[in-house]
């Protein structure tokens, strides 16, 4: 049964100032929102734009009609008397191949067209080389933050030191008021970024850095309020599992009232909760939704893709923040109705002509080679959930052991970014569903040696994106023990004497995922085309041909028979 959230923030705030009366003239009244004594602004904010500049099939989001959408609100915040921040929660880059293939340049681009004050730096900023962030960052008009992220230089006496990578914070003048943001950036950058990219960087704690900026903050009295754009993620109730702690865990670890509010990104969820609860609620497009709550620091996400705006609209009066109201505004969305058809959720958002004028030369460029049909698949090979042995993931593991004809293959999920459907399949599904392009790597190790890396590989948490995808291989995986018994490999059987050769893509052989280092020799083939031209020469997958084969691998020890699932 669908839950249902509390009707208006505004109403709690109206009953809340309403009990502060009674009949008795010496009974104070609440302070409230007045000309003289308020100042009013809002704060938009989007995350995980994952290449999403253009709408999709069904006309749904995109930056054209987000621009529109947020030129709308700015218009309406300043006729009362207001203005507006617009920030995004980081994860700019990684997700369609249009994008992928410009560097994100169109999203960036399109970025400064809407207007954005600051972003959080996201962890797949970093899929890309040091050269491609800083060209980004020098297309980019609004300025980059994460407290967290430094490199190592060297002073003038010759001796290394680390030193912010970006900037820790912006203060903002609001009407008088100063506003901190401070960007804070998941430490897991460090485990789940591309190492030969992020080896030179060291993330240091989210929580301890944030403590450091705010105490900057307040010695130097430069600001009245303090929030923070994040790409940290947010788990109900800080439940972050195999996650580096996330948004939940970074309020509850300050001291209450040091940091008013999160605009974060990472999870891509709708952070709208049960009210009073650290339980979501059922959001669906169009509802209304409550932002959690956690130490006094309200902590908002608006899921992903540009799919919504959020809308937090503020006032500061008697030296106090309020939130008088928030929403998450669907761009373009639609649902199906009874009949099955699409429909939109609310009113059209007609696309801003300028912008979408601007990035359609970036949609157009690279059209022919994108849509260029590869092969055929008779059923759609799904992504899953990082929770099983997939067929498209062991697709993806034949195809890269083929390059050199290797024993077997292992393949991370998280590498695996999306669905191949039914059909024709073109280049632009093959960069869609691998686009961060890794290359092939071979190792040949030992059985023995074979047993201790998988000892390690094949026991990762289901749900985490280092779940193995594995091909050519039989054993057991003991757990709890985090042992593998194999019993066979690419059908010579197994010894520990023997010697086998393996591909990993070079994320994960240079300890991506926290996977064992290897020294690989690197192919040089990029995953992608491993990809587009094993499909190229298959032509046509048949039905459940690259299927899991029930009983190749068993998990024992666990509370999922389909991997390792061990509470903490």
């Amino acid at each position: 049964m669908k839950h249902k959230v509390v009707k208006s923030l505004i109403s709690a705030a109206i009953l809340a100032a309403l009990a502060g009366c009674s009949d008795s003239d010496n009974t104070a009244v609440e302070e409230v929102c007045g000309e003289a004594n308020c100042i009013k602004f809002t704060v938009l904010h989007t995350n995980d734009n994952h290449g999403r500049f253009w709408e999709n099939k069904h006309g749904e989001y995109g930056m054209a009609a987000r621009k529109t959408l947020v030129e709308r609100i700015r218009s309406q915040v300043s006729s009362n008397g207001g203005e507006t921040i617009l920030l995004s929660g980081g994860d700019i880059n990684t997700g369609v191949p249009e994008s992928d293939l410009q560097d994100a340049e169109p999203d960036f681009r399109g970025m400064n067209l809407i207007g954005y004050d600051a972003m959080a730096v996201g962890n797949h900023e970093f899929d890309n080389s040091l050269s491609v962030v800083e060209q980004q960052r020098r297309w980019s008009d609004f300025p980059w933050l994460a407290a967290n992220i430094y490199k190592k230089e060297l002073n003038e006496e010759g001796d290394e030191s680390l030193v912010r990578y970006f900037d820790a914070y912006k203060i903002f003048d609001i009407n008088g008021l100063k506003v901190a943001v401070i960007g804070l950036t998941t430490e897991d950058t460090a485990t789940i970024g591309n190492p030969d990219i992020v080896g030179d960087l060291t993330f240091t704690d989210p929580k301890d850095e944030i403590k450091k900026v705010i105490a900057e903050i307040e010695q130097n009295n430069a600001a009245d309020v303090i929030f923070a754009t994040t790409h940290m993620g947010h788990y109900a109730d800080g439940q972050s599992g195999s996650n580096a702690p996330g948004d939940v865990a970074l309020a509850r670890a300050l001291s209450e009232g040091q940091l008013q509010a999160v605009f974060g990104g990472h999870s891509q969820n709708p952070v709208c909760m049960e009210s009073g609860t650290n339980d979501y609620a059922d959001f669906q497009p169009g509802d209304e939704c409550i932002p959690d709550q956690q130490n006094g620091t309200h902590i908002m996400q608006a899921y992903e893709w540009g799919k919504y705006v959020g809308q937090a609209n503020f006032e500061f009066y008697g030296g106090k923040l309020h939130l008088a109201s928030y929403q998450l505004i669907p761009v373009n969305l639609k649902i199906r109705d009874e009949n099955g058809d699409r429909v939109l959720v609310g009113d059209e958002i007609k696309p801003d002509l300028y912008v979408k004028a601007f990035l359609k030369p970036f949609k157009e460029e690279g059209e022919e080679l994108l849509d260029e049909k590869i092969a055929f698949t008779q059923d759609t090979l799904a992504r899953g959930e990082s929770d099983r042995q997939i067929e498209l993931g062991h697709l993806i593991a034949r195809s890269n052991r083929a390059l050199v004809n290797a024993d077997f293959a292992v393949m991370n999920s998280g590498g695996i970014r999306a669905s191949i459907e039914a059909g024709d399949i073109t280049y632009r599904d093959v960069l869609t569903v691998q686009p961060f392009g890794n290359t092939i790597t071979l190792s040949e190790f030992t059985g023995a040696e074979v047993t201790d890396y998988l000892n390690v590989v094949a026991t990762k948490q289901v749900g985490s994106g280092g779940y193995a995808q594995l091909s050519g291989i039989k054993m057991t995986v003991d757990c709890q023990a985090q042992r593998v018994d194999i019993s066979d490999i690419n059908g010579k059987g197994f010894s520990n004497d023997a010697t086998y050769t393996f591909t990993v893509p070079s994320y994960s052989a240079s300890g991506g995922d926290s996977y064992p280092k290897l020294s690989p020799v690197d192919l040089g083939i990029t995953d992608e085309k491993a990809l587009k031209d094993f499909l190229a020469e298959k032509e046509i997958i048949s039905s459940g041909e690259f299927a899991p084969v029930p009983g190749d691998i068993v998990y024992q020890n666990s509370e999922s028979v389909t991997g390792c699932k061990i509470s903490e």
